[in-house]
């Protein structure tokens, strides 16, 4: 008859257990493809918005202008943004129109499909622009309006990242492609403005805001990029650009009573709001290089990972603890299950906020000098939680964007606003108050949803 150390040390893992360590792995690397070839996808989402941005400027000094100044500009800037959409669709066909990628988010293929349908629209765009019978302002919307939906692709991207490094990343460019394209749009007002030879408190008033979403955006952006890209933010911030810009803005709002001025600044204008904005490409490029990067390592580190699972799955045999019990979460007192006296103390420590990092820690390292496979099993659940923790973080700004949508949406619904008056709206009311956006935007939606609840 064996005794019960006999029927321990004949106990071995299963061959589904080890199979299923394999599988979580697969489903890792499958997830980080995946991710990576989202990556590509904001890539070129980012050259086409480049290129739109561009196109929208000349057009408007074009139209403002009834076509006698930019229109040489307005051609060459078309052709870069036919050139950038062509590289768009190619991509998008060939990472998930084809039978082998079938695995893509339905918010990301949905904001994929809207952002396509403005884009198959955009030769109709063009041809009114050429003959005139478009005025600036309905130009300006129109483009924005398709910007904005590239934007909520790169956006998407980002809130369905699962691995931590790479979504800072992608909310650092939503955030900074976000400022960017403010900064367009005030290079598109201030053109047409220029080219109508006045300004007024209305159109002053709106440039001012889009200074301050820049700012907003580009504060975001600060808090999730990385040291060299803020550096290089910052040697922006002291350019001559960044200043030449800021003078043109003091004499913008001087001419908030309507005074009269010289048409052709508006060229002036659009070549030193341009200087800036390609200085912003830059540092665009540098953030798409450093997600490419990071992309293809954490691609090829997962295998790489895969290949050593493999390995010393076929190296390990049933392994015990000094006192004899087998290496399982059967016989492991740190992990969870019934809750006794001596564990009230730990529940207490956990409900204050603070983590158990220390006490996984010393587990983790227990455990590794067995080098075993349950080691193999707890390393790959806390490398999970681990991330799942970084990625809560991380996900933070996407949150409060959220938020601010939603309570420009309330807004927009109750005082019968457009988009742009209700986030006027709420960045007026932070600044008066000395709040954050984010702030005035969850009292906008807390009193909404208490009004609701009535």
């Amino acid at each position: 008859m064996q005794t019960d150390h006999e029927i321990t040390a004949a106990t071995h893992y299963s061959d589904a257990t080890k199979r299923f360590l394999l599988a979580a792995k697969r489903a890792e690397i499958t997830v980080l493809e995946q991710l990576s070839s989202n990556c590509r996808i904001v890539i070129s989402v980012r050259n086409m918005v480049h290129a739109l941005q561009r196109e929208r400027g000349a057009t408007n000094i074009y139209l403002a202008s009834k076509g006698d100044r930019f229109a040489g500009q307005r051609t060459t800037h078309i052709e870069a943004s036919c050139e950038a959409e062509s590289m768009l669709r190619s991509q998008l066909k060939s990472l998930y129109l084809t039978d082998s990628h079938d695995t893509a988010n339905p918010r990301l293929l949905s904001s994929i499909t809207l952002a396509l349908q403005g884009i198959d629209y955009l030769p109709v765009l063009r041809e009114q622009a050429k003959n005139l019978t478009l005025s600036p302002l309905d130009s300006t919307r129109a483009y924005c309006r398709l910007v904005a939906g590239l934007l909520t692709v790169i956006f998407e991207a980002a809130d369905i990242a699962s691995d931590p490094v790479i979504t800072r990343l992608l909310v650092a460019l939503f955030n900074f492609m976000q400022g960017k394209e403010y900064a367009g749009q005030e290079r598109a007002w201030g053109a047409i403005g220029f080219a109508e030879t006045h300004f007024d408190k209305r159109l002053c008033d709106k440039l001012s805001a889009l200074q301050h979403a820049q700012q907003h955006h580009f504060t975001v952006f600060n808090e999730f990029a990385r040291a060299c890209h803020k550096d290089a933010y910052q040697l922006l911030d002291d350019s001559p650009a960044a200043h030449d810009i800021n003078q043109l803005r003091k004499m913008i709002a001087q001419l908030a009573d309507g005074s009269p001025i010289a048409a052709e600044i508006s060229e002036v204008w659009f070549d030193v709001a341009t200087r800036r904005i390609d200085a912003m490409q830059e540092i665009e490029n540098k953030l798409t290089d450093s997600l490419t990067k990071e992309a293809q390592t954490k691609v090829s580190n997962a295998h790489h990972e895969m290949k050593n699972h493999q390995r010393l799955i076929e190296s390990f045999t049933d392994e015990h603890a000094q006192d004899g019990s087998p290496l399982t979460m059967l016989f492991d007192p740190r992990m969870p299950g019934l809750v006794e006296d001596s564990d009230l103390a730990l529940i207490q420590h956990d409900m204050t906020g603070l983590n158990k990092d220390a006490d996984i820690s010393e587990q983790t390292q227990t455990l590794s000098a067995h080098r075993s496979f349950y080691d193999l099993l707890r390393g790959q659940a806390q490398y999970i939680e681990d991330m799942s923790r970084e990625l809560e973080e991380a996900k933070r700004a996407i949150t409060e964007h959220k938020l601010v949508d939603r309570a420009k949406l309330i807004l927009m619904q109750q005082f019968q606003l457009n988009e742009n008056d209700a986030y006027r709206k709420l960045q007026k009311q932070a600044m008066n108050e000395h709040k954050k956006l984010t702030d005035i935007a969850a009292t906008v939606v807390e009193i909404s949803n208490r009004a609701n609840q009535r």
